[in-house]
């Protein structure tokens, strides 16, 4: 038998924590916020199922929101990894490239049914090869430092927003009662128009902004915090208005961006040409 004294000792004696293997949960952080934009996506759809559009649109929204903070927060925590990065575009693809065209069926294209599905079907298409061609540019060699700063064609939560401005035009419509913009926007082929020109941008060389290294001259500092501003009041007062404000303005930004691009090559090359000389 067990002494008194052994028994007293082995219950004072501390105890070693178990020590698990695997990922520390900050880790897991950016992956479970991926997760959560892919449920928000599946939620538009359902939405969409109901007759609730202004959910569903609400739904993707959030989804984009997401798709901006994970993989910051995942560069942050020095989170990244070769997984994360595969999730996210699973996610994007589901997101931006299915939900959006889904909802757009049900609100208006349906109408025209089997005609109607085919710039969803379009769209979805060029959205996974944007993709695609995103995760393969990854694994290619470096790139000019300027090349940084811009997205090869319309980025993915970017082209969901533009192929949803039927919706929030039609939205907006709704809310103020004009119901021949609302028909307008509703129209088929309008709608069709939209899916088809956003999946050419996907898909194409355009050169576009970024915004992650972006510098703001200092002159254009309080400018642009002031549009900001206006533009965050306009979305708290009349959100549909916003939005389709927002994707007009993208649109109209898109030759600058391309502009600007050409000029940053134009001078990188420039540079170069003394040094290949001085090298000769």
């Amino acid at each position: 038998m067990e002494s008194p004294m052994r028994r007293l000792h082995r219950r004072l004696r501390p105890r070693h924590r178990p020590r698990f293997k695997g990922p520390s949960f900050n880790r897991m952080i950016p992956n479970i916020l991926t997760m959560l934009g892919l449920c928000a996506g599946l939620t538009s759809m359902r939405f969409a199922l109901e007759g609730r559009f202004g959910a569903a649109a609400v739904a993707i929204l959030v989804a984009a929101c997401i798709d901006g903070l994970d993989g910051r927060i995942a560069r942050l925590l020095k989170a990244t990894s070769r997984f994360g990065a595969e999730f996210d575009s699973l996610a994007d693809f589901l997101c931006f490239g299915v939900a959006p065209a889904f909802v757009l069926y049900l609100w208006s294209l349906q109408t025209v049914h089997g005609y109607g599905f085919m710039p969803c079907l379009m769209f979805a298409v060029c959205m996974a090869l944007r993709l695609a061609r995103f995760n393969a540019a990854l694994d290619s060699g470096p790139h000019p430092a300027y090349a940084y700063n811009f997205f090869t064609g319309v980025p993915a939560p970017a082209g969901a927003g533009l192929a949803l401005f039927p919706l929030f035009v039609g939205l907006e419509a709704k809310s103020m009662g004009w119901g021949w913009l609302l028909a307008a926007a509703q129209s088929a082929p309008f709608v069709a128009a939209v899916l088809v020109g956003t999946a050419l941008l996907l898909v194409s060389t355009l050169p576009v902004w970024s915004f992650k290294n972006f510098k703001v001259p200092a002159e254009y500092v309080l400018p642009l915090l002031l549009g900001t501003g206006l533009f965050a009041a306009l979305l708290v007062a009349d959100p549909w208005a916003a939005l389709a404000a927002g994707g007009l303005i993208y649109v109209g930004m898109l030759p600058f961006s391309a502009r600007s691009f050409h000029r940053l090559q134009r001078e990188a090359e420039e540079d170069a040409e003394p040094e290949s000389e001085a090298s000769a």
